[in-house]
Formats: structure tokens, C-alpha cells, sequence
């Protein structure tokens, strides 16, 4: 499945953890990233992570595109909440993709655990369909 992987500049740590705790599950899917966010991954993991542009310059766009083309199976977004609103249409834009395609979508560390257990139990198989 594609696990698309995307996180703000405060919770790069965060990701980089979830995905070493995480790494063997994550490592019998393609993963999709933002460009530091993915280097960092692959750092941190050894897993290869498909890389985009940084979000900043483009990379965000290129996720939403695969996201509209339906490709990616689920998303995990960790963004910060205390942004102004105005600071992050990226993660409205992004929930309204995932919405509209029925894409599993993660913004915080407990719904993302729950989100890659249901994927290493197959619970989102139908998504192969």
C-alpha cells in the first residue's frame, strides 16, 4: 500500500520516531514524503522513502496530486495545531482530499498508531480493491 508521510518543521522528531518504532510494518509499504521529511525518515530508518519537493517549494502540491489521483492508500500528517489558521491551509486541504477519496488520514501519534495497526492487521485491504 502507499503510506504517505508528512510532517510540520516542530514534529520532524516525532515522525522520525513513529517511523523507527514502526519501521518493520512501514517497511512492507512504499512510503511517499515531503523531501525533509523523507530524508530524514531514511536517515533515521534505513527505509526508502519516495521523496518529493519540500512542501515549502512545491512538495505539498505533489502530495495532494497523488492524493487526488487516488494513489495513496493513507496519510500521516503530523502538522502543529497551535499554527494560526491562516498559516496552515495545507492541512485543511489535505483533510478535504482524504475525505473526498476515503483516504485513512492521521494528524496526531495516537490516531497514527491505530492507523499502522490497521494496516499491518490488513484492515485496509479494500483499499487494494
Amino acid at each position: 500500500m502507499n503510506v504517505g508521510i508528512i510532517s510540520h518543521n516542530n514534529k520532524k522528531e516525532l515522525i522520525e520516531n513513529f517511523c523507527i518504532a514502526y519501521k518493520k510494518i512501514l517497511g512492507k509499504h512504499t512510503l511517499y514524503a515531503t523531501g525533509v521529511t523523507g530524508r530524514r525518515i531514511e536517515e533515521a530508518t534505513n527505509l526508502k522513502v519516495n521523496k518529493f519537493l519540500p512542501g515549502s517549494v512545491g512538495g505539498d502540491r505533489q502530495f495532494m496530486e497523488m492524493i487526488e489521483d487516488n494513489r495513496m492508500d493513507m496519510v500521516i500528517f503530523f502538522y502543529n495545531p497551535s499554527m494560526a489558521a491562516t498559516e496552515k491551509p495545507d492541512i485543511y486541504a489535505m483533510m478535504n482530499l482524504c475525505d473526498a477519496y476515503c483516504i485513512p488520514m492521521a494528524t496526531n501519534i495516537a490516531t497514527a498508531e491505530a492507523l499502522i495497526m490497521g494496516l499491518e492487521h490488513g484492515d485496509l485491504e479494500w483499499r487494494a480493491h
